[in-house]
């Protein structure tokens, strides 16, 4: 039985929204497979829920060949086995909903399995029913593929088929066969999939790879790629043959507009949001028409903080291009420093030091801080770094393909450590899918409960200050320049209060820069011993500590 959703009096509960991310496979196992399950999660929501996010999403838990570990959807209305039933499914929707949580699901329209009955259907012959409902196309006339795009997981985007004795489409893994979204039915066909789970009363979809829904008709070849055109985030690796191209043609195509506004109608109906992911690399114009007021997504994250480069003048760069992008339509946009598919940023900021809970602290604090909602990868909240797997247990077909210049993804998928001292981290009875990571176990969630100054002490206690400053949530940014390049510095405005200003220290030492006129620390700030204020030569002074943040208002504010 659905289960009812939480108040809905705030209908723009999603603007400044923290949503954390749960990997099904690797959050907990109930069920002593190895293999983390939908009880798994639901017994471990209350330390969800005592972190003070406003929503969970989940990644796809639908039954599927497990090519792409769920991203491959054989049934989109079933939940797969190996993460338990629609019973365990409407359990956890209903115990989030009794902890105050929303739940977002992964919803991935783009492409489906080679093993769904559709492309059993689609590829049996050139006229049956669903013969147009995946992007076929004739060789050339050497054999060759029909265009030179080029898969996300390296080669070809084009895989042949010797039963139509034609090639169709795959923009990530050949078993994951692209939808022809010029095809209405298969618009359709997807609403009508999007619907089976409103009416089980999710809360919102987080949309995978939604720039992607169209292909160019014409199939016209992408032109090869220069520094000046493709822009500076690339959604795959350099050393991937992928980033050699300017995706003109292969992905957001300006057909998806009206599908997306087709998608926003329908969700009206039941009050769920679209959180949409756009891997372009070019996504801020992409991302604001996808989130123009009213139309089509509600708001909608890119791969812009997701890159090793975290320098202030980069991460400057990307939001101000963002908020630029978004300002004309209205659009809202969401933050990630880590997810599944990308190195945990414990490491990949980390600049090749040891671990350090001060610069895990300031990352956080700076994402709970940008304008716009944020999204926090499980472990993030405890500072897990990327973990090492050896080849020989590697499980993702993206890292086999490149190894050993690219690991894979597998290291920031490793299971949760729940407690230091049970086997496998309390993450399961049996034998894990990934191995449990030793150096995380001392960072396990039940030893930090019990450690006032633990990175999970001091993630809670910033998400609970945080709810505290509307400004954070929803107000306007505006950043000023620094004479010092290791400083991070803007200012968070509007709704009539007195601005917000942040400052951080992205560097291992001490930098001091003179205080702005009448700003003054922000009362009951988490971070407030990492800075100082004093005088010198009769001005004065904020000193930051390594990896420091400040808080400040306006005197006789905040």
């Amino acid at each position: 039985m659905a289960s009812s959703k939480t108040d809905g009096s705030d209908s723009e509960w999603w603007r400044g929204a923290v949503i954390y991310q749960i990997y099904p496979r690797s959050f907990m196992d109930s069920n002593g497979d190895g293999i983390g399950d939908l009880p798994g999660i639901t017994s471990r929501l209350e330390h969800v829920a005592g972190l003070g996010v406003d929503a969970v999403w989940v990644s796809p838990f639908f039954r599927s060949p497990m090519k792409d570990f769920g991203y491959d959807v054989s049934d989109y209305r079933a939940v797969d086995p190996l993460f338990g039933t629609l019973a365990d499914f409407d359990a956890m929707l209903a115990r989030m909903h009794a902890l105050g949580l929303k739940l977002i699901i992964d919803q991935v329209l783009s492409h489906t399995s080679d093993q769904h009955a559709w492309f059993s259907e689609s590829r049996s012959s050139r006229d049956n029913p669903k013969a147009d409902w995946y992007v076929w196309a004739d060789p050339k006339p050497d054999g060759t593929p029909p265009t030179n795009w080029l898969s996300v997981f390296g080669g070809p985007a084009w895989q042949w088929d010797s039963r139509r004795r034609q090639y169709y489409l795959h923009s990530f893994l050949a078993e994951q066969p692209d939808l022809n979204f010029h095809c209405a039915e298969v618009q359709q066909a997807l609403l009508g999939e999007v619907r089976f789970w409103c009416e089980r009363g999710v809360d919102g979809f987080r949309f995978d790879a939604c720039n992607h829904q169209f292909h160019d008709a014409l199939l016209r070849d992408n032109p090869p790629a220069s520094l000046a055109s493709i822009g500076e985030v690339s959604t795959v690796r350099a050393d991937n043959p992928y980033a050699m191209q300017q995706h003109l043609y292969d992905k957001s195509q300006h057909e998806n507009l009206a599908f997306l506004e087709g998608l926003r109608r329908l969700l009206d109906e039941y009050g769920a949001v679209a959180l949409g992911e756009v891997g372009d690399e070019n996504a801020p114009p992409v991302m604001a028409q996808y989130t123009e007021l009213g139309k089509r997504l509600h708001l909608a994250y890119s791969f812009s903080l997701l890159t090793a480069d975290h320098s202030p003048a980069h991460l400057r760069h990307q939001v101000e291009a963002l908020d630029s992008a978004l300002a004309p339509t209205g659009g809202w946009g969401c933050w990630a420093v880590s997810n599944h598919d990308v190195p945990r940023v414990a490491t990949r900021w980390s600049g090749g030091g040891a671990p350090d809970t001060r610069r895990d602290r300031l990352w956080l604090a700076l994402l709970l801080s940008l304008r716009g909602s944020a999204s926090i990868y499980q472990g993030e909240e405890l500072g897990l770094t990327e973990a090492e797997v050896p080849f020989e247990l590697l499980q993702d077909p993206y890292g086999r393909a490149f190894w050993p210049e690219f690991k894979g993804r597998d290291g920031c998928r490793t299971p949760m450590p729940w407690t230091g001292e049970a086997p496998n981290g309390g993450f399961t009875t049996g034998t894990p899918w990934l191995p449990v990571y030793g150096p995380h176990l001392p960072l396990a969630i039940e030893r930090q409960a019990a450690d006032a100054d633990s990175m999970l002490a001091f993630s809670r206690t910033l998400l609970s200050w945080r709810r505290t400053q509307p400004l954070l949530r929803t107000a306007g940014i505006r950043f000023f320049d620094t004479q010092e390049p290791r400083l991070l510095h803007f200012e968070r405005y509007g709704d009539g209060a007195s601005p917000l200003q942040a400052i951080f220290n992205f560097s291992g030492e001490p930098v001091s820069m003179p205080l702005p006129d009448g700003l003054t620390p922000l009362v009951g700030q988490p971070l407030a011993a990492t800075s100082v204020i004093h005088t010198s030569d009769g001005k004065r002074m904020l000193q930051l500590a390594p990896y420091g943040v400040f808080f400040g208002a306006s005197a006789g504010e905040g």
